[in-house]
């Protein structure tokens, strides 16, 4: 090949995509060295080509796909137009590097997250619209860096069992380099080699030595901490073609020094036994075979930005890899399992640690979904959820997904009934999303009999929340931690999120002797999941799930079974709540359904003390103030409330001498970290083996503007028990019309093909299966 022709070869590639650091490179040789070597001419040429920028999420051929659509695509003119008006806005108001100093919220870790967020939504503006003022913007904040990282100490807040330099923790550190080595690639042919390697020799090869060699019990765990760092190091060593770099991001550090056993501060496993590292394995690990994330949705939605970027740059670059087929495709499907966890409003059911609130219109899911489009064969379901949305990725998915939309391509996402395993091997139990929807009427019950969920799991066995649309109907608290908010605990969870929100008292599910399942003990609860005995969502009339808990406590088995009932005679379906408890000693059980509203009325007397005082003195009973009790008689306890405009109703099967207790959350909290939450616990004392039975009515409506009231009483006449054994229980429900529904359920055969047959009042039922239901009018 003549020089004429690559020289021309060269400036077509310039006049495409911009002057790359190999053209100016091949510009500064003398043209007679390039003459005296064919071999060295043609080395010199590979090279350049393997190094093209940019190459992590934009690619020469997506910027000049993206240029080509310009304003042909409104979703994804108008997303872009926003980050413009953003990124200008940044611009016009300077650089600022701040010396760090401050928590979460405070100013000088906000500062440095918007710069990283800034940045790198600058790079991608310099590629798509071609202006030197934002690769001009990165490179000179980029040097700023260069220059006060290499005199920074570790952080100065020393809360965190791995310090950053930038921020508080090395989680934040990472996030700054995932994004900044996205910035650094789109500009990197923009800046001069002289200044490249000052880059990479005083900041970004000292950063990702930093987070990875530097904090190993950060780097080399299974955790979205850990994985958050492995891309970090991941993203750089792609964009510097580092190698080393990259096997350290795909399969951890060879030699930790860590010990087994070792734990960070909030007292969650750093190292077990033989536990691999690495990205890879933070993809091995916490995803089970159904796409669910042990930690929970909140902290999912967290690392599905990682997790999903890091795998498209490694398509863009490593295609051999074939990561989005990695085991059976799991960061696809994951995505699709973090869809179904949400309520009608798009926002996480708050499991195990996780902010109330929190949506798939978070930036992550943003970028999850147009990924999940592009790599997963184009499910137009997805579609319908970019556009409400109402924004794209600024890359080759979010085109994409504008182009479908454009073009009129999305369906709708269905989010069904589905029960998700936990555990690598999907045996780790699991969480059940049961749905009825009626036109834009849904009920939704979630039932958590999952694993711990590593250190931001919580001690709820058997627990649930319960759901009308996005309105929580009986609640999981979540997490006590005001997310970035630094005047309360610099943003970080605070202490109350240990003695009150992961205690067992604080979620529905029973508490043996007011202490909690496996004594609060991390160790102990992480070898543990609980066991799923039967689940059916198939018929709309009648959904059930039904799981158990042998290890909470020692002796103890729980065994709960929960079906959302559609029944003629009641103005919606109904939750049938069946908690039964065998154990080899006597205690103390209790029973909590935390709620929101106004409470109407009760069918027995209360007795309200004078001055409250707290339930108890540890393991959360110490943060609920009692507010009223009774001392029942009567076969059903009936309590109603009022809210959001709806009655509610919980009828309980209840025995002499059971209690029944109003409280509410805030005690024992003088910096008012808690909400003021109201929960009735239902109480049995000195009790070896019990059963307790509920059914939860939504019914009615109040209008204030009329100020009426419509169908504001339960339906229920009576709840009854009326067989139980050790293999089987029967629950009838008979409402005000006289009409009686039976449930019967063999609760040790879980056989689908097992034939039963059961005597109850001088009638014979048989069926075949796990349970039986039938309608006596």
């Amino acid at each position: 090949m003549s020089f004429f022709k690559l020289f021309i070869n060269f400036r077509t590639i310039n006049n495409i995509f911009g002057k790359p650091n190999w053209f100016t490179n091949i510009q500064i040789m003398k043209i007679p060295f390039i003459k005296k070597s064919t071999f060295g001419l043609l080395l010199l040429f590979q090279m350049a080509v393997a190094q093209e920028h940019p190459s992590l999420v934009l690619t020469p051929q997506s910027v000049k796909d993206i240029r080509a659509q310009l304003g042909k695509v409104p979703l994804f003119d108008a997303s872009l137009a926003d980050v413009k008006f953003e990124v200008d806005a940044e611009i016009a108001l300077g650089i600022e590097v701040p010396i760090p100093k401050d928590f979460s919220g405070g100013y000088t870790h906000e500062r440095h997250k918007r710069n990283f967020l800034i940045m790198e939504k600058a790079g991608v503006l310099y590629q798509i619209l071609g202006d030197e003022k934002y690769a001009v913007y990165v490179r000179d904040m980029l040097l700023a860096y260069a220059k006060l990282y290499p005199t920074l100490p570790l952080h100065p807040q020393e809360r965190s069992y791995a310090r950053g330099k930038i921020f508080w923790q090395a989680l934040n550190d990472s996030n700054w380099l995932v994004y900044v080595s996205q910035a650094y690639d789109c500009v990197y042919d923009f800046i001069s080699p002289t200044d490249r390697a000052h880059l990479e020799k005083d900041l970004f090869r000292p950063f990702a030595d930093f987070i990875s060699i530097g904090s190993p019990q950060f780097f080399n765990r299974v955790h979205n901490h850990s994985t958050w760092g492995n891309v970090a190091v991941g993203m750089i060593a792609l964009v510097l073609h580092d190698d080393e770099l990259l096997d350290r991001a795909l399969n951890g550090l060879k030699n930790d020094g860590l010990p087994p056993g070792m734990k960070d501060s909030d007292g969650g496993l750093i190292r077990k036994e033989g536990q691999k590292t690495g990205f890879l394995a933070n993809v091995d690990e916490p995803f089970s075979p159904d796409g669910y994330y042990t930690e929970g949705p909140y902290y999912q939605r967290y690392a599905m930005y990682p997790f999903l970027i890091f795998a498209e740059a490694l398509q863009n670059n490593k295609p051999d890899l074939k990561i989005f087929e990695y085991k059976k495709g799991i960061l696809v499907k994951s995505v699709y399992a973090l869809l179904n966890l949400t309520n009608s409003a798009g926002e996480f059911f708050p499991l195990n640690d996780g902010q109330k609130g929190m949506s798939y219109y978070s930036r992550e899911l943003v970028s999850a979904v147009d990924i999940a489009y592009l790599f997963g064969g184009k499910d137009p379901s997805l579609l319908s959820i970019a556009e409400k949305q109402a924004r794209v990725s600024l890359n080759s998915p979010g085109i994409a997904v504008a182009l479908g939309i454009r073009d009129k391509l999305a369906k709708p996402f269905e989010k069904k009934s589905i029960d998700l395993s936990d555990g690598t091997d999907g045996k780790q139990g699991g969480v059940a999303i049961i749905r009825n929807k009626t036109g834009n009427d849904e009920l939704t019950l979630v039932m958590k009999y999952a694993a711990q969920g590593l250190s931001h799991g919580h001690y709820d066995k058997l627990s649930f929340s319960y759901y009308h649309n996005a309105t929580e109907i009986l609640q999981d608290y979540g997490l006590a931690r005001f997310v970035n908010i630094e005047q309360k605990g610099g943003g970080n969870y605070l202490k109350e999120n240990t003695t009150w929100a992961k205690q067992t008292i604080a979620h529905n599910t029973l508490i043996q002797n007011e202490t909690s399942h496996f004594n609060g003990d991390f160790e102990t609860g992480n070898k543990f999941a609980s066991e799923k005995y039967f689940y059916d969502g198939s018929n709309p009339k009648i959904q059930i799930i039904s799981a158990k808990e042998n290890n909470a406590y020692p002796g103890t088995t729980l065994h709960r079974t929960m079906a959302l009932i559609q029944e003629d005679g009641f103005e919606r379906p109904f939750l049938l709540d069946i908690m039964q408890v065998d154990s080899k000693t006597a205690n103390q059980y209790d029973l909590p359904f935390y709620y929101f509203g106004q409470l109407m009325s009760e069918n027995f007397s209360l007795e309200t003390p004078k001055s409250l005082e707290p339930l108890g003195k540890k393991n959360g009973y110490q943060h609920l103030w009692k507010e009223a009790s009774a001392t029942l008689s009567e076969p059903n306890a009936k309590i109603s409330w009022l809210d959001e405009e709806r009655f509610y109703t919980l009828t309980a099967v209840t025995h002499p001498n059971d209690e029944v207790l109003f409280v509410r959350t805030g005690a024992n909290d003088p910096n008012f970290n808690l909400r003021r939450d109201p929960g009735i616990i239902f109480r049995k004392k000195n009790a070896k083996n019990s059963t307790f039975v509920s059914v939860l009515e939504s019914h009615g409506s109040y209008s204030t503007v009329t100020e009426s009231a419509v169908n504001a009483s339960s339906s229920i006449a009576t709840l009854e028990i009326v067989y139980e054994d050790p293999y089987y229980i029967g629950v009838n429900i008979k409402n005000k019309s006289g009409v009686s529904s039976l449930l019967l359920f063999s609760t040790k055969d879980n056989s689908a093909v097992k034939k039963h047959q059961l005597k109850i009042k001088d009638k014979t039922y048989k069926w075949t299966g796990v349970y039986y239901k039938t309608t006596n009018k």
